[in-house]
């Protein structure tokens, strides 16, 4: 496979995750932490440190924005639901 086709390809499953994740607005950015290690932060602070690397300027709240969909504060005011005692104990217990 070369280059250029690795490159779309990679570009096409990101697209299809970030989707994904727009659509599941149920599943919180903790419980993603607490199974998978990264959340959607993650994916958008790895989103700007690419666009660093590239020489481009785009600050946080865009590359969180190209992430969620939309501003920050309003996914968070939309979905975001405080956490239960479970998940902040798992969360000690695999980030702490």
């Amino acid at each position: 496979m070369d280059d250029a086709t690795r490159t779309e390809l990679e570009a096409a499953a990101f697209r299809r995750l970030r989707d994904h994740l727009r659509d599941r607005t149920d599943v919180q950015n903790i419980d993603l932490m607490n199974l998978g290690g990264f959340c959607r932060n993650c994916l958008s602070r790895w989103y700007q440190e690419a666009a660093a690397e590239r020489g481009l300027d785009l600050d946080k709240d865009q590359a969180r924005e190209i992430v969620y969909g939309m501003p920050y504060e309003d996914w968070r005011a939309r979905y975001q639901t405080d956490a239960s005692d479970d998940q902040k104990a798992a969360f000690a217990r695999t980030h702490g």
